[in-house]
């Protein structure tokens, strides 16, 4: 499937503190959706979340997922991501979720980060978008 970008009418939904909707697949095939705070780096939709945790191996088992940020002022304003996380990674983990603190906290660090825990970031290249709002 082809690459697509974020519009531009939608990209304040990633500069905003907007929850995203993650949706994975479970072992039975069944649908998980998360709720995750969420940015938009030009290429990729990331989200961090701890290592281990049931959407991190829905991801690592078959890699697909769906994205969906609706406007908590607008709920005929969203948009949704469907595609394929490219990359997992520790690498910069801790400072992602840091600056995702900042965004939707306004703190400095992830004030809820156990000892125990390892980061992730996950990039999905999105594949399909879809978009509706006051310009999509």
């Amino acid at each position: 499937m082809a690459n697509q970008t974020i519009p531009e009418s939608h990209l304040a939904l990633f500069e905003r503190p907007v929850i995203g909707n993650l949706a994975t697949l479970l072992p039975d095939g069944l649908i998980q959706v998360n709720p995750v705070w969420v940015d938009y780096d030009g290429t990729y939709v990331r989200f961090n979340s701890a290592q281990g945790r049931q959407k991190d191996k829905n991801l690592k088992k078959n890699g697909i997922a769906t994205m969906l940020l609706v406007d908590p002022e607008n709920a005929y304003y969203w948009i949704e991501i469907r595609g394929r996380v490219v990359d997992i990674t520790t690498e910069g983990a801790d400072a992602h979720i840091d600056s995702l603190a900042k965004k939707y906290l306004g703190a400095d660090t992830y004030p809820f980060r156990k000892a125990s825990e390892v980061r992730l970031t996950y990039k999905i290249q999105p594949e399909r978008v879809n978009a509706f709002g006051p310009q999509g």
